[in-house]
């Protein structure tokens, strides 16, 4: 194919060098809105598209170099960028000259990247070749340069940018023994080189093999989540879920929240029963037995969600959110939320408590109460929560019930 037409990029006059100064909202903003510009080329015109993409990842180590990335936004931004950008490069339907081309440029920009922020393109190098030959002569390329930075008579100190981009291309070329010879001269075992060591013993049909290497790639610098990932991937390749399950799913599966990590392990583990799954989440996170209210709750688990709920302190927000969803279908569950959220409130727990949260979860405690005919009950319930010393809490859910606390 020809090589792709001119065309007037949007994006590419706002990323001029340091565009953004030191605000990384402007920057994110920009990253977001220039990958939809490509993305949107990609869909009718592809090779223009990933013209496009290569721009940009020229464009984005200069503009970028001031920006505070300490809130982690613009790394997020610019790394979910590279992967996309990555694909549409690597399947844009051009000739070698332009290919060769393209890569020429994006090996300048990595190489002059200083912050670093396009360090992961490096991940993708193989699949920009876009053919084994191709990956084969950037592997030969940069092999010696790997090398002579791992060899016994290095200088401290030294580091060679081009590491991962060269056993990416070794892996895509095809050239796995030659990969995990590499790898055995690494003067430190990093998991971030050693996955390409299991990939290709995967690639081999080696995957036992490639257990074993990926464990004993733990270390203190190295991410447990990704090498038990990498493991758990290999087994459920295998058919093996039991096994993924009981040996790496937890680690594996690790998400923002606990109701996130949970709802990851149920989603890819469906023969595994919630409550087994519950359980086993709960006995990994001794002390933390309340934060799993929110996912046993997810799991239509009501007994054992109030269970964990007065165990140890769970925030208070969540459980009124519960008293108040499930007042009506629920509202047994949905009182004894109500009360653990009253309880932990006038314990002391829970971030910067307001009024309105004391008068939210007492109305959706109450709310429940009169739909399960207990009304009398929990405010008696209520009351002797509320007993002893003063609060300003306690005060507020005695006015809600009409009374106030005694001195």
């Amino acid at each position: 194919m020809t090589p792709p037409a001119a065309h007037k990029w949007a994006f590419a006059p706002r990323f001029r060098r340091q565009a953004f100064g030191w605000r990384s909202q402007p920057a994110v903003q920009r990253v977001r809105e220039a990958l939809a510009e490509i993305q949107k080329v990609s869909k009718k015109d592809p090779a223009l598209a990933a013209a496009g993409a290569v721009l940009f990842l020229e464009k984005v180590p200069p503009a970028l170099e001031q920006v505070d990335s300490s809130s982690g936004a613009i790394g997020t931004a610019v790394n979910h960028a590279i992967e996309t950008c990555g694909r549409i490069i690597a399947e844009a339907p051009v000739d070698a000259e332009t290919r060769d081309l393209w890569l020429e440029r994006l090996w300048e920009a990595h190489q002059n990247d200083e912050i670093p922020y396009i360090e992961r393109l490096a991940d993708y190098w193989g699949e920009l070749c876009a053919s084994r030959d191709r990956a084969s002569a950037w592997a030969d390329r940069l092999i010696g340069t790997v090398e002579a930075a791992w060899s016994p008579n290095r200088r401290p100190g030294g580091y060679f940018h081009g590491t991962i981009a060269c056993l990416s291309a070794l892996f895509h070329a095809g050239r796995h023994e030659e990969l995990i010879a590499l790898l055995d001269k690494a003067p430190i075992s990093l998991w971030h080189y050693r996955e390409w060591g299991v990939k290709a013993l995967v690639a081999m049909g080696r995957k036992a093999e490639a257990i074993r290497y990926a464990e004993a790639s733990r270390g203190l610098n190295d991410n447990p989540i990704a090498i038990a990932r990498a493991c758990e991937e290999i087994l459920l390749s295998s058919s093996l879920a039991d096994e993924a399950y009981a040996r790496y799913a937890i680690a594996a599966n690790q998400g923002t929240t606990f109701l996130a990590t949970f709802r990851a392990i149920a989603k890819k583990y469906p023969t595994q029963v919630p409550a087994k799954i519950l359980d086993d989440l709960v006995a990994s996170t001794p002390g933390q037995e309340g934060k799993w209210f929110a996912a046993a709750k997810d799991a239509g688990l009501y007994d054992e969600a109030i269970a964990l709920a007065q165990r140890t302190p769970c925030d208070p927000r969540t459980l009124t959110r519960a008293a108040r969803d499930f007042a009506a279908t629920q509202p047994r569950f949905a009182v004894e939320a109500g009360l653990a959220a009253l309880r932990w409130i006038t314990a002391g727990y829970g971030y910067e408590i307001t009024g309105v949260d004391v008068l939210a979860a007492c109305a959706s405690t109450l709310a429940a109460a009169r739909n399960g005919g207990w009304i009398d009950e929990i405010e008696g319930r209520i009351r002797a929560l509320i007993a002893g010393p003063r609060s300003t809490a306690k005060d507020l859910i005695a006015a809600s019930l009409g009374t106030r606390t005694i001195p």
